[in-house]
C-alpha cells in the first residue's frame, strides 16, 4: 500500500471511503444500514471514533473522522469486523481492503471534502437537497435537525 494512503498522523483528521466488494448496493436495504449506523456508534462510545461527518450510499460509506481513543486503523478494522451481521446475512466478505485514508489538514480540504460527502446523495438523485437525506451527517450541518449518529462539527 502506498504511504500516501495511510494513517500517518495519530491526531489527524481523516477523510475515509468503505466500500463494499464488488461495488454491490448493499445498503439500497434499511436494516442494513442500520447495522452500519449502530457498528459506527458502537466505536464511537467505545473504541474513541469522532465522526465529523458521515454519509451511507448504496455500496460505500463516506466518512470524515479521528480518534481519542484506539488508532483509526485499529477502529476502522475493529468497525468492519464487526460487521458479522451482514456477513451471516451476505455469506460473503462485505468490505473491499482498505479505506483510502485522505489526512485533511488544510480547512479548505476539509470543506471540501465535507461538500463532497454532504452532495453525495444529490448527485446520485437519491435526493434533492443534502439535508434531505436521513444516512447522513448533512441534517446535523444544515441546523435543522440532529442526524441519526453523533456528529462533532468541524
Amino acid at each position: 500500500m502506498s504511504e500516501k494512503y495511510k494513517f500517518s498522523d495519530p491526531q489527524g483528521i481523516y477523510f475515509v471511503t468503505c466500500t463494499v466488494v464488488h461495488w454491490i448496493d448493499l445498503f439500497t436495504q434499511k436494516h442494513f444500514r442500520y447495522i452500519v449506523i449502530d457498528s459506527l456508534k458502537h466505536c464511537q462510545e467505545n473504541k474513541g471514533l469522532i465522526i465529523y461527518s458521515w454519509c451511507i450510499m448504496p455500496s460505500h460509506i463516506h466518512l470524515i473522522v479521528s480518534t481519542e481513543g484506539l488508532e483509526l486503523t485499529a477502529i476502522l478494522r475493529a468497525f468492519k469486523n464487526a460487521e458479522s451481521r451482514l456477513k451471516r446475512i451476505v455469506n460473503n466478505k462485505v468490505w473491499q481492503d482498505g479505506n483510502h485514508p485522505v489526512l485533511l489538514e488544510a480547512n479548505k480540504f476539509i470543506n471540501q471534502k465535507l461538500a463532497y460527502i454532504h452532495n453525495n446523495p444529490v448527485e446520485a438523485e437519491i435526493v434533492d437537497e443534502p439535508e434531505e437525506y436521513l444516512y447522513s451527517s448533512a441534517r446535523d450541518y444544515c441546523g435543522n435537525k440532529n442526524g441519526l449518529l453523533r456528529v462533532t462539527i468541524i
